[in-house]
This record gives structure tokens, C-alpha cells and sequence, in this order.
């Protein structure tokens, strides 16, 4: 990144979000909100899960590291978006730049196999009892999660370093509030068919391979829980899921509208909004459905209370 024609470009421009004048204010404490939600539930979800004993399980532990990612997630984007709100020039460098497009490719492929795992937790405890605490080890947990970091490491050092390292020679205005892979293909004057059959290819295998085996998780744990005869047992089995699979439809169904759709259906304005909701939103969505929808969660929260109330009046 320090030699040809590129060295020209030493700093981007970003347009921000397009909007009224008179909607700056709303829009700057949205997103402010959005992100202390997502800091302080996701902060809260991994001290939570380390306190309390009950806890300590297999799903538990993916979570506590789902919402670390999403913590990071929201933090690579959210304080830049929120400064920019009252700068006249959205300035950023570009290193900064290629930093936040390779911690965006790092956290988006993480959550993916983070996903993943959690579907093949929650089938290996619904379809195979018996084996669930040999199958879902402390060993086999921490390798899978050490598997997720790696896969997110490996996307990350594909895309960015592929672009960057491209001449930028020409215009520096990014149209995105942050730095964005497609946007930053515009401003390459250089062949970027390439790149972007690579991001495609790439995403598609991230999200379709690890989507493949959530969907085929699903399928057998859905195969399982209509076998159950009763239906207090089929509602407390069903129940267990039901977060993953909120957390799951939001996740992907927002970044396959966005990077899984054929390029003559393109539409950055649409895309910019997209991004809102999966830098600012989804991030403090999941805390959300995991304590709201979670029984186990939910008791967790009230005994740690209970315990605080204690200690005070003791």
C-alpha cells in the first residue's frame, strides 16, 4: 500500500447518509441510541454468562462470543457514522479506511460461523441427548470457535488487501457512511471485475455454506421436536431455537440483500439504508431476543439481581 499510483490517495471522503437538514438531529440520536443498546446488552450478555454458573454451557459460550463480535461489529462503524453527523468533511485515511473494511470482513464472516455452530449446538442437544455433553465438549467448543476466528481472519485478508492494494488515482469520494468494498471498487481505476467476482464468490460460499448446514440442522431438529408426543414438550424444545432462528433471519437475510444479488439490481441508496440496520440495529437486536425470549437468560438476569440486592442490604 505504500507504492504506485495509489500513494495519490491518501485520504476518502464519505457522503454519509442522504437526508433533510431537519433530520440530523433524530437520525444522530437513533444511531446513538442503537449503539449504547448494542454496547451496554452485548457487554451485559458476556459478564452475565461469566458470572452465572447455570450458564455455563455450550450455547451460553457461543453466545457470550456472538455478541463480542457483535459488540466489535457495531464499534468499527457506529463512532465514525456518529462523528460524521456534524462534520462538514467526512474525512477518513486510508489506512483508517482499510482498517474498517477489514474488521468489517473479520466480524461479518465470524458471526456467519458463529451462527453455524450455534444450529449444530442446538441440533446435537435436541436430536442426540444422550451424547449431547460428549459431543459439545469444553475441547470441541473452544475448537470451533477457534475454527470461526480463523474462517473470519482468512475473508478478512482476501478482500481488503485485494483492494487496497489496487491504484486509487482518481476521485476519493466514497458514497457510504463508511468504507464499504463496492463503493471502494468505484474509485479503482484498474480492473475490479476480478475483485468483485471474488467478494461474490466468497460471500456466497460464507453465507451459503454456513446458511446450508443452519438450514440442515434445522431440518432434522424440526423432524425431532414432531416426534416429541407431548406438547409441553414440544414447546420447550421449539423455545430454545427460537432465538437462534430470530437472530439467524435477521443476520442473513440482510447481508444476502445486500451482497448476494445480482449486480442489475444494484442500488446504492437502497444498500446505504440496508447498512443502518446491520451495522447499527442487528447488533443491538440480538441481546434483545436472547433476554427477551430466553427463560434461562431471563432467571440469570433476576438471580444476579437478587444476589446484588443482597450483598447492599447486607
Amino acid at each position: 500500500m505504500a507504492s504506485g499510483n495509489y500513494t495519490r490517495v491518501t485520504e476518502f471522503i464519505l457522503l454519509g447518509l442522504q437526508y433533510h437538514p431537519k433530520l440530523q438531529v433524530i437520525l444522530f440520536l437513533l444511531v446513538l441510541l442503537f449503539y449504547l443498546i448494542s454496547v451496554t446488552g452485548n457487554l451485559g450478555m458476556i459478564i452475565l454468562i461469566r458470572i452465572d454458573a447455570r450458564l455455563h454451557t455450550p450455547m451460553y459460550f457461543f453466545l457470550s462470543h456472538l455478541s463480542f463480535v457483535d459488540m466489535s461489529f457495531s464499534s468499527s462503524v457506529a463512532p465514525k457514522m456518529l462523528r460524521d453527523f456534524f462534520e462538514e468533511r467526512k474525512t477518513i485515511s486510508f489506512i483508517g479506511c482499510f482498517l474498517q473494511q477489514w474488521l468489517f470482513g473479520l466480524f461479518v464472516a465470524i458471526e456467519c460461523f458463529l451462527l453455524t455452530s450455534m444450529a449444530y449446538d442446538r441440533y446435537v442437544a435436541i436430536c442426540n441427548p444422550l451424547l449431547y455433553s460428549l459431543v459439545m465438549s469444553q475441547k470441541r467448543c473452544n475448537q470451533l470457535v477457534a475454527i470461526n476466528y480463523v474462517a473470519g481472519f482468512i475473508n478478512a485478508m482476501i478482500h481488503a488487501p485485494s483492494a487496497f492494494r489496487l491504484p486509487f488515482c482518481g476521485p476519493n469520494v466514497i458514497n457510504h457512511f463508511f468504507c464499504d468494498i463496492f463503493p471502494i471498487f468505484s474509485l479503482i481505476c484498474a480492473d475490479t471485475s476480478i475483485n468483485k467476482l471474488l467478494v461474490f464468490v466468497i460471500a456466497g460460499i460464507v453465507g451459503v455454506f454456513s446458511g446450508l448446514i443452519i438450514l440442515v440442522s434445522y431440518i432434522y431438529i424440526l423432524t425431532a421436536i414432531l416426534r416429541i408426543q407431548s406438547a409441553e414438550g414440544r414447546r420447550k424444545a421449539f423455545s430454545t431455537c427460537s432465538s437462534h432462528l430470530s437472530a439467524v433471519t435477521i443476520f442473513y437475510g440482510t447481508l444476502f440483500f445486500v451482497y448476494v444479488r445480482p449486480s442489475s439490481s444494484f442500488s446504492m441508496d437502497t444498500n446505504k439504508l440496508v447498512a443502518v440496520f446491520y451495522t447499527s440495529v442487528t447488533p443491538m437486536l440480538n441481546p434483545l431476543i436472547y433476554s427477551l425470549r430466553n427463560k434461562e437468560v431471563k432467571d440469570a438476569f433476576h438471580r444476579t439481581i437478587a444476589k446484588r440486592k443482597f450483598c447492599i442490604r447486607t
